[in-house]
C-alpha cells in the first residue's frame, strides 16, 4: 500500500485537533450564547461521503472526534465543527475514507458531516452533556435524511467509533420498530454502554457470537484495567475470536496505522476479554502508544479501536450481513 494511503489511514484513526475554520454566530437552544456554525443541509451532497458499490446492505458510519477548539473573530472560540469550512472538512472526509477503505468491504457507505463538538468538550460531564446534543441533533436528520432518500429499504449497519459511538447509541434509543428489523447489527466502537442504557433500550441486544445479527457489538481495549478512560460497558465481546467469556485471542497484525505495514513487523498480541471490568485485555503490543491528548490515558488504546481489528470487523460484518440475507 502506499505510503499515501497509510497517512490516510492514520488521520482516520486520530481523534485530531483542529484550529482553524469558520463559524457564524447563533444561539443555540442546548447552548446558549456560543457560536453555532451553519446548519448542514443533508439534501446538499457536500455534507455527506458516499461509497455506492451496488451491495445488498449499507454502513452507516458516523466519525469520531476530528475537531478541537479554534478562534474566530474578535478571539470567540468555536466548540462545534463547521461542516461547510474546508479546513474543518479535511480530517473528517480522510476518517470517512479510512475507515470506508479498511471495513468497507463490498458495503455500501455512508457517512455524514455534522458539527460535531470538540474534543475540549470531553474533559468534563457537564461539558459534553452540554454540547452534545447539537451535534446527536444532526446526525439524527442525516440518519432520516438516509433512509427516506437513500437506503431503499436495504439492510443497514450502524456504526460509530467515539462520540460517534455515543450519538449512534442515541440513534438506537429513538429507533422504530421498521428500521430496528432491518439492523444487521451495531458496532459501538470505543465508548461505554452503561447497565441503566441497557435494561432500558430494548434495540440493544448484546452480541454473543460471531453471526448473531440484530445485535450490538461494543468493546474497549486497554493495556490493564487501570487505563480505563469510560465507566464500565455493560456490553462486550471479544472481536478477535467473537466469544464473551475470557478465552484468550491471539491477534497477529501491524501494530500501527502511522507507519507502512512494509516498514514495520507484525506484532502477536494476545486479547482478553476480563469478564470483571469487560474490557479488552491487549498484551505485546509494541508501538509507541498514542495517548489522546486532554482526555486519554497511558494504556489506553482508544485510537487503535479500528485499526487493530480491522481485518476481523470487516469480515465479521459481511458475515452478519449475509446470515441477515439468508434469514
Amino acid at each position: 500500500m502506499r505510503r499515501t494511503n497509510f497517512l490516510a489511514i492514520a488521520v482516520c484513526l486520530l481523534c485530531g485537533i483542529i484550529f482553524f475554520g469558520s463559524c457564524t454566530k447563533r444561539e443555540s437552544v442546548a447552548v446558549q450564547r456560543e457560536a453555532i456554525p451553519q446548519q448542514p443541509d443533508y439534501a446538499d451532497t457536500s455534507q455527506w461521503y458516499i461509497n455506492k458499490r451496488g451491495g445488498e446492505a449499507d454502513i452507516f458510519y458516523i466519525i469520531s472526534t476530528e475537531t478541537g477548539d479554534y478562534s474566530l473573530a474578535e478571539n470567540e472560540i468555536c466548540h462545534y465543527a463547521a461542516t461547510y469550512a474546508d479546513s474543518l472538512r479535511a480530517p473528517m472526509l480522510s476518517e470517512m475514507k479510512g475507515v470506508d477503505n479498511l471495513l468497507g468491504g463490498r458495503l455500501n457507505f455512508y457517512s455524514p458531516y455534522y458539527r460535531q463538538c470538540s474534543l475540549q468538550s470531553f474533559v468534563n460531564d457537564s461539558l459534553s452533556s452540554a454540547r452534545l446534543p447539537l451535534a446527536t441533533d444532526d446526525v439524527r436528520k442525516a440518519f432520516d435524511y438516509y433512509l427516506r432518500h437513500e437506503n431503499k429499504g436495504r439492510p443497514l449497519i450502524l456504526a460509530g467509533f467515539s462520540q460517534g459511538a455515543m450519538i449512534a447509541l442515541e440513534l438506537m434509543r429513538e429507533m422504530d420498530d421498521s428500521v430496528c428489523n432491518r439492523m444487521i447489527a451495531a458496532y459501538i466502537i470505543g465508548a461505554s454502554i452503561p447497565q441503566k442504557m441497557l435494561d432500558e433500550c430494548k434495540q440493544i441486544r448484546p452480541a454473543r457470537r460471531a453471526d448473531d445479527v440484530g445485535v450490538t457489538i461494543c468493546y474497549n481495549s486497554v493495556r490493564n484495567d487501570s487505563c480505563a478512560m469510560f465507566p464500565r460497558s455493560a456490553v462486550c465481546i471479544n472481536p478477535v475470536n467473537w466469544q464473551t467469556d475470557a478465552t484468550p485471542a491471539i491477534l497477529v497484525t501491524e501494530p500501527s496505522p502511522f507507519i507502512p505495514q512494509n516498514q514495520q513487523t507484525k506484532d502477536y498480541m494476545t486479547v482478553t476479554l476480563d469478564t470483571i471490568s469487560d474490557l479488552l485485555l491487549v498484551d505485546g503490543f509494541s508501538a509507541t502508544d498514542y495517548v489522546l491528548p486532554l482526555i486519554g490515558k497511558e494504556g489506553n488504546y482508544h485510537s487503535r479501536e479500528i485499526w487493530l481489528y480491522r481485518d476481523q470487523l470487516r469480515e465479521n460484518m459481511q458475515v452478519r450481513t449475509s446470515q441477515w440475507l439468508r434469514k
